[in-house]
C-alpha cells in the first residue's frame, strides 16, 4: 500500500510541474503579446518620455481616445486563461485573491509597456483583463463541481491544451502575413507658456 501512495504522490508533482511548465508558457505568450504584439522586442521612440496615463477607464480622457470594442474583447480572452491556470494552481483561494493576482499582472504588465513605450498605461486594460481572469475563474469552479475528484487532471489537461493552443496561434501570427506591427507612441508636445 506505501508503494501506492508513493506512485500516486509521484503522479501529483509530475502533473504539478507540467501544469507549472503550462502556466509558464502562457505567461511567456501573454508578456509578448501585450509588450511587442508578437513583433520582435523593440523599445518605443518616447521610452523616457513624460507621456499621458489614461486614468478613465472605456471613455476618451485627457489625450488618450475610448478603448475600441475589439481592442477590450482581446484583452478580455487574453486573460481567461490566467484565470484557469490560477483556479488549477491554487484551488482553495477565492474569487477575489484570483482577481487580485490578474489585477497584479495586468498593473506589471500596463506599466511596462508605458515605460518602455510600447503601448500606453489605461486603466480599461487593468478592468478588463481582470475580468478576463474572472471568466476563466468561473470556468475552474464549473470545471470542479462537474469533475469533483477529478479535477486535478482534468485542469491539468485542460490548461496544457489552452498553453498548447495559444502557443500554435502564436506561431501561426507570426509566420503569417497580418501584423500589427510596432505601435509608435504619440509623444504629446504641449506648447510653451507665453511670456
Amino acid at each position: 500500500m506505501p508503494c501506492v501512495t508513493t506512485s500516486a504522490q509521484h503522479s501529483s508533482r509530475r502533473s504539478r510541474g507540467i501544469l507549472i511548465a503550462a502556466f509558464a508558457v502562457y505567461l511567456a505568450l501573454l508578456t509578448w503579446v501585450v509588450l511587442w504584439k508578437l513583433e520582435v522586442p523593440w523599445i518605443g521612440d518616447a521610452a523616457r518620455l513624460e507621456r499621458p496615463i489614461k486614468l478613465v477607464p472605456f471613455v476618451p480622457s485627457g489625450d488618450a481616445g475610448a478603448s475600441t470594442p475589439a481592442e477590450m474583447l482581446i484583452n478580455l480572452v487574453l486573460f481567461v486563461p490566467f484565470g484557469l491556470f490560477v483556479g488549477a494552481l491554487a484551488p482553495t483561494w477565492s474569487w477575489w485573491r484570483a482577481a487580485v493576482a490578474a489585477l497584479a499582472t495586468s498593473l506589471v504588465l500596463e506599466t511596462v509597456q508605458h515605460l518602455i513605450s510600447t503601448g500606453s498605461f489605461d486603466t480599461t486594460d487593468l478592468i478588463v483583463n481582470t475580468a478576463g481572469a474572472l471568466i476563466g475563474w468561473a470556468v475552474f469552479v464549473a470545471a470542479r463541481r462537474v469533475s469533483g475528484e477529478r479535477t486535478p487532471v482534468v485542469m491539468t489537461r485542460m490548461c496544457v491544451i489552452v498553453a498548447a493552443l495559444a502557443l500554435v496561434a502564436a506561431v501561426a501570427f507570426v509566420v503569417s502575413p497580418l501584423h500589427y506591427g510596432p505601435q509608435r507612441d504619440v509623444v504629446v508636445e504641449h506648447p510653451a507658456p507665453k511670456p
